[in-house]
């Protein structure tokens, strides 16, 4: 048993450092593991298909949609009309632009699912004007960065589709609702650093906008709005499931695009393009990741896990605390959808035996991995956003570690409070 463990935990780390992909390295430490177990040709078979078999899931098709619908939002003049709305709203504030960028970035990242989209398309729109007004590069890049992970919590998000997947089938519906307060207590946290830092720099206020101007901005925004209406109102109510729903925001945001003239077929086939690529790299991900899960599972590696916890402490909150840890440090070095893929099962019996909530986990699983995707050497949101600056890591790691303070205790909040998960969905139950 150990050994196993050893094997696949050394392997995976080797292949890691010397630069193999990520995707690569889950599906070639997961067949040197099995090959240390059965004979090679069944080791072979067994992880190509159990790859296989991971993809075989109709919730699955959701993610593929969501991710072509983020693609169509973030170039068909969607983000662009939300700037304009959040800016007419809190523009006017000292500091004004720095929250225009958290709430931009949860309006957009709600509304696309995708971080990495938020980053891209806040970043690209946002950066030039904050720095014309006076804000550091540095600043504006971890704002961004920070802020475009909230909606990876606030629904509809990919990621909590691939930890109802994971779990063995919590309802996507109730997982959605759970990330509501969440998602916005950490822009809220963020945007209370940002005050912080506004006041010692002594940042400016934007000009007022008046009752017209904010009238226009919201209805160009409502149509862009109202598709996180039509998605998480009919999953709530039972319409349509996840995955039609992502077929329907598809629709509803390529019209959407079409209707703003932000779209043309040369764009749109730059798009699918750029979908494809997007997904392919998901679902290797994903195949490769649940191949490494029936591994674990078939060397009892989960439940070593479990009694090696559980024989730390029999304490809920200590548990959960070295669940937190562990995971801040695993969202250092994986990406979020393996992550989530391979500790859930090995995480969630854990806490199931100590009575958490498997909804209320799942946020606080998300929410922790959020932080990895800020933080180098592998978080793919800073190196985006860095990159969109124009800066350097080094330059935005002062800024950013305000911003992770913030998180990090929003964290602990909904890992303690489960009621701010668990509430929306309890709500519906009723």
């Amino acid at each position: 048993m150990i050994t196993e463990i050893l094997i696949l935990l050394i392997s995976f780390v080797l292949l890691l450092a010397i630069g193999v992909p990520v995707a690569w390295s889950i599906g070639i430490s997961s067949l040197v593991t099995m090959l240390v177990t059965i004979d090679s040709l069944p080791a072979f078979t067994t992880v190509a298909q159990r790859m296989a078999t991971g993809l075989d899931s109709f919730a699955l098709l959701a993610i593929p949609f969501f991710v072509l619908a983020g693609q169509i939002m973030n170039q068909g003049g969607i983000a662009e009309r939300l700037i304009t709305f959040a800016k007419s709203l809190i523009g006017s504030l000292p500091g004004g632009l720095s929250y225009v960028n958290v709430v931009s970035a949860m309006l957009f990242g709600a509304i696309s699912g995708s971080a990495l989209a938020a980053t891209s398309a806040i970043g690209g729109i946002l950066g030039p004007h904050m720095e014309k007004e006076g804000y550091s590069r540095e600043f504006g890049a971890a704002l961004n960065v920070t802020s475009s992970t909230t909606g990876l919590v606030i629904p509809p998000s990919n990621i909590l589709i691939v930890y109802s997947l994971a779990s063995g089938g919590v309802s996507i519906a109730a997982l959605f609702l759970a990330g509501y307060i969440p998602g916005i207590l950490m822009g809220l946290a963020l945007m209370a650093v940002a005050a912080v830092w506004i006041k010692r720099k002594k940042y400016p206020a934007g000009e007022r906008s008046t009752v017209k101007q904010v009238l226009t901005s919201f209805l160009n925004a409502f149509p862009s709005l109202f598709l996180l209406v039509v998605v998480i109102g009919g999953i709530v109510a039972g319409i349509f499931t996840a995955t039609e729903a992502s077929g329907i925001a598809v629709l509803y945001s390529l019209v959407l695009s079409f209707v703003y003239k932000e779209m043309d077929m040369k764009k749109l086939y730059r798009v699918f393009l750029s979908s494809a690529r997007t997904n392919s790299i998901v679902m290797l991900l994903i195949a490769t990741s649940m191949a490494m899960s029936w591994v674990m599972s078939y060397e009892d590696i989960p439940q070593s896990v479990s009694a090696a916890l559980l024989g730390l402490s029999d304490n809920k909150y200590v548990i959960l605390l070295m669940i937190n840890l562990i995971l801040l440090v695993v969202g250092m070095f994986m990406d979020m959808t393996p992550a989530v893929l391979i500790f859930t099962p090995i995480f969630l019996p854990v806490v199931k035996d100590l009575g958490v909530d498997p909804v209320h986990f799942g946020i606080m699983m998300v929410m922790n991995l959020c932080v990895g995707l800020c933080t180098p050497p592998v978080g793919s949101v800073l190196f985006v956003g860095v990159g969109i600056a124009q800066t350097t890591i080094q330059k935005v790691i002062k800024p950013l570690v305000p911003l992770f303070i913030a998180m990090f205790i929003v964290l602990l909040l909904v890992t303690y409070i489960p009621e701010i998960s668990t509430w929306l969905p309890g709500l519906m139950e009723d």
